[in-house]
């Protein structure tokens, strides 16, 4: 709560002219070394050289961003080995030490660090590693091997002080992102640095310059340099960019951003090609692409990258048949080759595919109560994220906020089945596996009986009692085999 109010308060005093700068960066100097750990102050103390808190630590303090778990990285004009001995005699634990780059891993209690030797990198286009360091004790040098200027902010712990070779407080204070280098440079060294312009755009609000965000777009094809998983996990930051300081709608940011610098037509160039692709506009404000965006926007943080992806079969529709008819179906075939490509975690890969298959079902509110019933239960597993992926869905086409209503009807078919007691599940089925059998069911066929039981009983058109389901199911040749269906 108290490093609440300190935050505020500082961003209330970066609301100042131009005359009182410099007497309020001198007051919230200290008003940052009493937000970092005593830990880190303690070893701060007992190094012989000054030891810097760099990068985004510092860029959110100054900008008033406040962040539940913040990264703290650390820097020095010192060799890793040195660093690493007076760590240790500070309690601290080291985790990793590679000596070629300088850097250490290093924790204490729950607080993790990354300390890095003041150094020059050098790197082959696109490399995204450096192929040569030299360790230097210039800080300007160690500023202009970072990615953008509000990263190279630097903060003297034991003296309390700004180092500030590139102006990067300035870039702070007007909110926008700016690389330390030409943009050319910046990001011809490493491609994995057009993510984080953009995930860094949408987790803060700084915008990118016009020359920045041009020097993007010429190295744009660096992308495909750049590890699945690592353009992964940017990207997935990207969709949850709001969790990180609580902006709301964060990422619609950060994707605007890949758009524009033509990144997104690399990594997901599926989804790209709705770019300025015309619907309906009594349904829809939007095109394509900007109504995925939206619906981003308005998903709820365990969906995203469903609602990024629900519609990605449109544009192959509309450029095949003309229409976009079908497109769920082709969508949910897309998508899974994109969670592929991109190596998305099983968990997330299956949702996503399984949602975007779903997501146009009973969208004008036509299929008959049973019909849905027998939907509900055969994908119940899914539902919560099917309702809140259509929730968002509808927001997204004119940035409506009220009930979409096939949400209202289907929500509501879920909850009078559960006043019925109607089962849910096989377990709430009031019979068993082996009691079909002792009916005379075939035990290769049980399984698929239990199945057709449960469906049709939740669409009530038997009673959930074992007698009369063990009669239902003989009446209607469940344990014969054959392909007949209920209606």
């Amino acid at each position: 709560m108290r490093l609440r109010v300190i935050l505020n308060t500082v961003k209330n005093l970066i609301i100042i002219t131009v005359q009182e700068r410099d007497f309020v960066l001198l007051r919230y100097l200290e008003i940052m070394k009493k937000t970092l750990p005593q830990n880190l102050i303690t070893l701060a103390e007992a190094c012989p050289y000054p030891l810097y808190v760099v990068g985004g630590r510092v860029r959110d303090f100054i900008a008033g961003l406040s962040a539940d778990k913040p990264d703290t990285d650390i820097c020095a004009p010192a060799d890793a080995e040195d660093f690493v001995l007076r760590a240790k005699s500070a309690g601290f634990k080291i985790d990793a030490v590679f000596k070629k780059t300088g850097t250490v891993k290093l924790s204490f209690g729950e607080e993790d660090y990354e300390f890095t030797s003041f150094r020059s990198d050098e790197y082959i286009r696109g490399a995204h590693r450096p192929v040569n360091t030299f360790f230097t004790d210039d800080i300007a040098l160690d500023a202009r091997r970072r990615d953008f200027k509000c990263n190279a902010v630097y903060y003297d712990i034991k003296a309390a002080k700004y180092a500030d070779p590139l102006g990067g407080i300035g870039d702070i204070e007007k909110r926008i992102l700016t690389t330390v280098a030409p943009s050319e440079k910046v990001f011809g060294e490493d491609g994995l640095r057009l993510m984080r312009l953009a995930r860094i755009s949408a987790e803060t609000g700084f915008t990118p310059t016009a020359e920045c965000l041009e020097g993007a777009r010429r190295n744009a094809e660096l992308i495909e340099d750049v590890a699945p998983e690592r353009i992964w996990a940017e990207l997935d930051r990207i969709l949850h960019a709001d969790l990180r300081y609580g902006r709301e709608y964060a990422a619609i940011n950060g994707l605007s951003v890949l758009r524009d610098a033509g990144v997104l037509r690399i990594i997901l160039p599926e989804l790209a090609l709705g770019d300025g692709m015309p619907q309906r506009s009594d349904i829809h404000r939007y095109d394509v692409l900007q109504h995925s965006f939206r619906t981003v926007m308005y998903a709820d943080k365990s969906i995203r990258l469903a609602a990024l992806l629900h519609d990605i079969g449109k544009p192959y529709c509309k450029i095949k048949n003309g229409n976009f008819y079908g497109h769920e179906t082709e969508g949910a075939r897309i998508a899974e080759e994109v969670c592929n490509r991109l190596k998305v975690p099983k968990k997330t890969a299956e949702k996503t595919v399984k949602l975007t298959a779903l997501h146009m079902y009973d969208l004008q509110c036509n299929a008959r109560g049973s019909k849905v019933r027998k939907f509900i239960v055969k994908n119940l597993q899914f539902f919560d994220g099917l309702m809140l992926l259509k929730q968002a869905d509808f927001s997204a086409c004119r940035d409506d906020l009220s009930p979409a209503p096939s949400v209202v009807k289907m929500t509501g078919i879920l909850e009078k089945m559960r006043k019925e007691g109607a089962p849910l599940s096989l377990k709430q089925l009031a019979v068993r596996g082996n009691e079909l059998i002792e009916a005379g069911c075939p035990k290769e066929l049980t399984g698929k009986a239990l199945e057709r039981l449960l469906s049709d009983c939740a669409a009530g058109q038997v009673k959930n009692e074992k007698d009369k389901l063990i009669s239902y199911a003989q009446k209607q040749r469940f344990f014969h085999g054959d392909k007949k269906q209920s209606k």
